[in-house]
């Protein structure tokens, strides 16, 4: 594991020299086809260096966040060509990616908590220095200061256990059990918002709509999967509360969702919808999360996997859009099937993704999500159906709204896509739609 920590070390200077946009991207897709090739032990820990390691959990998040930034580049290439801070953006990535890597590869608790307090810094780098209007600021307050209010209570828990157990190694703490009501909601709610749960995720819309296409990416993809990662790491010393306290979330995330789902149809503005559309989705890992069984656990990795995927598309494709009429507002974004038809099939392709049509990742983890809601209590297949059927609806809704219809009349130059942008949605697509093949990986853990 340390090998790649050097890796994407030495790979920082070359973010400062002259004409290296496109050799940083490379070096990337090396490095993932090199991650990819790495032999591990799907069950357990496997690769120690120093204090990181890899299972079957950390592998696919640390796969998705180097696929991801790989993607984040190539969707910004207007930076590039503007030549605005370019240096400084790579540099940016590379360091965020740096971040996320350790969160989702070491085993010390306290190690973990302190990376994945850090990927905070580079997203809201990325969310006021390269984002659109001047709201960005009030976006990135929102971020910061919702995330940094629960993760002191995570430290003071995390301080907690390693007073009472003398060790923050993760894998030992599998060994006991705490029972204490205080340490079980200080640590479980930082997660919950980076998630982020419905009553507590003001700042994800903020932060999507705000931000540039690469920090909606990396927040989308990466971000919001740094909650699951850490409920899971952290329920298996907390299963005696969580047993007893678990139906506040699952209540509370299947309403949410329901909720969240009726707000998308509110939405004018695509960028908030999708964003909106995130909030549903994770809503319901939430719940599989917390259930703490075996097709629940599956289900949420899978669905965390297709998730990312999906919701970085389809930012990439609201932001095609927005490059060529410089507006996310529904009612400009209109009739974009006369101008590029080929652009309408992968508008098509992603939202079928979303609202989870085979063969999609997406629908493999929501099957394995209703199993364990169902085997928890039939009566949350009253939520699960409304959530599903909206999530299609509110696809349908954006999709039809903006490949049809009549053109907005104030267009007067446009461009139709160009081969970086196919190629960035079918990066996008390719993984999300062709993994299922080998769902047996995930489905062993």
């Amino acid at each position: 594991m340390m090998k790649f920590f050097f890796m994407l070390i030495f790979l920082m200077p070359l973010c400062f020299m002259k004409n290296m946009f496109w050799m940083v991207q490379m070096i990337l897709f090396f490095m993932m086809f090199l991650f990819m090739n790495l032999s591990i032990n799907f069950n357990l820990y496997s690769n120690f260096s120093y204090m990181m390691s890899c299972d079957i959990l950390s592998y696919g998040l640390i796969l998705l966040s180097i696929w991801i930034s790989i993607l984040m580049i190539m969707a910004s290439e207007n930076l590039y060509k503007l030549n605005f801070y370019v240096n400084f953006f790579l540099f940016n990535v590379i360091f965020l990616l740096i971040m996320l890597y350790l969160t989702f590869s070491v085993m010390n608790l306290f190690m973990f908590y302190m990376y994945f307090e850090s990927s905070l810094i580079p997203t809201l780098m990325l969310i006021i220095g390269w984002g659109y209007q001047p709201e960005r600021i009030k976006a990135g307050l929102y971020l910061l200061f919702y995330t940094l209010f629960v993760s002191l209570p995570l430290l003071m828990g995390i301080f907690y256990v390693f007073n009472e157990m003398s060790t923050m190694m993760i894998y030992f703490l599998k060994f006991v059990n705490i029972n204490n009501y205080l340490l079980y909601f200080s640590m479980i709610m930082a997660f919950l918002v980076k998630m982020p749960m419905y009553f507590v995720h003001l700042w994800l819309p903020k932060a999507h709509v705000e931000a540039p296409v690469s920090g909606s990416m990396i927040l989308a993809g990466i971000m919001l999967k740094l909650g699951g990662y850490g409920l899971m790491r952290l329920l298996v010393f907390l299963q005696q509360m969580n047993l007893k306290l678990n139906y506040i979330g699952i209540i509370v995330s299947l309403i949410g969702g329901f909720y969240i789902s009726l707000k998308c149809f509110c939405q004018v503005d695509i960028k908030s919808l999708i964003a909106y559309s995130s909030v549903a989705h994770m809503s319901i890992v939430i719940c599989g999360i917390l259930i703490m069984n075996y097709w629940g656990f599956l289900g949420s990795y899978i669905m965390m996997i297709g998730h990312g995927l999906c919701s970085s598309g389809m930012f990439c494709l609201a932001n095609i859009s927005y490059e060529r009429l410089h507006s996310r507002s529904l009612y400009i974004n209109k009739g974009l099937m006369n101008f590029m038809p080929s652009m309408s099939m992968w508008w098509f392709l992603l939202m079928s993704s979303n609202m989870a049509a085979p063969p999609s990742l997406n629908l493999m983890g929501e099957i394995s999500l209703i199993n364990s809601l169902m085997s928890w209590s039939w009566i949350s297949m009253i939520m699960l159906m409304l959530i599903s059927f909206f999530s299609a609806g509110y696809s349908l809704y954006l999709y039809s709204y903006i490949q049809h219809g009549k053109f907005y009349s104030g267009i007067y130059s446009y461009y139709t896509g160009v081969s970086r942008e196919y190629l960035l949605l079918l990066l996008h697509w390719l993984p999300l739609n062709m993994m299922i093949v080998k769902i047996d990986y995930s489905m062993i853990w």
